[in-house]
């Protein structure tokens, strides 16, 4: 995937500064995503999985310093770069010391935050597989085209289910809790059940086996999760 076809979340709770944001970015190419505070902003990184953030430091709620710290926790991939009217020395180091990338004071420059938002998606936007198409019997899983394909057919499949059959099939072999799977693919603070994953995985099931009642692909390790095999 280019620089152009990543999707940036913008954590601001200026309305003026976060539509400017949407539009110069969106004007490049880029998928934009909004949120006015910190504690929507969590839940958008959980939830959407951007490829880069641009985050605000005095924001309601939950403060960027908190928003950070917390998704540095649990994910250290992804490139944050902090937007901020605070421009003391110390609040930089703190925001680098937390784990951003980088760190811009307003008011800014459009085109220097676009430079540095373009470094930090080559820094990190390497493919690993960048021609993966995983096939077993009749089903083709395109990873990077984001497609999936049964008797190469095209089947419409949401970006969770997508991400949760790559999961699988990345793990294969592997016996994998219903724990591991829900933090893996829907984040740690998802408040979801063992029932949210069964219901996917039916979902799943009923797109890419020839009999979901008596599947070949998924399967159930009783008591304790699921299975990809092939």
């Amino acid at each position: 995937m280019s620089d152009k076809q990543a999707t940036i979340l913008v954590v601001e709770d200026d309305p003026a500064i976060r539509l400017g944001l949407k539009k110069s970015l969106g004007f490049e190419g880029y998928n934009v995503i909004e949120a006015a505070d910190g504690e929507r902003g969590l839940e958008a990184v959980f939830e959407s999985r951007p490829d880069l953030i641009v985050l605000d430091l005095m924001l309601p709620r939950v403060n960027g310093y908190e928003v950070c710290r917390t998704i540095r926790k649990h994910d250290r991939t992804i490139p944050i770069i902090i937007l901020s009217a605070k421009d003391l020395e110390a609040d930089m180091i703190m925001g680098l010391d937390l784990g951003a990338d980088d760190y811009m004071t307003k008011p800014f420059s459009t085109r220097e935050l676009s430079a540095r938002i373009k470094a930090a998606l080559r820094r990190t936007m390497v493919v690993d597989e960048p021609s993966t198409v995983h096939e077993f019997g009749p089903v083709a899983v395109d990873v990077p085209g984001q497609t999936l394909t049964v008797h190469g057919r095209p089947v419409e499949v949401s970006n969770r289910e997508f991400r949760l059959l790559r999961y699988l099939i990345e793990n294969r072999g592997r016996v994998l809790s219903r724990d591991q799977i829900l933090n893996k693919v829907w984040g740690y603070d998802y408040e979801g059940t063992a029932r949210t994953i069964d219901n996917f995985i039916n979902k799943l099931r009923s797109k890419i086996e020839e009999d979901p009642t008596e599947p070949l692909y998924i399967v159930t390790v009783r008591g304790v999760g699921y299975k990809f095999r092939d």
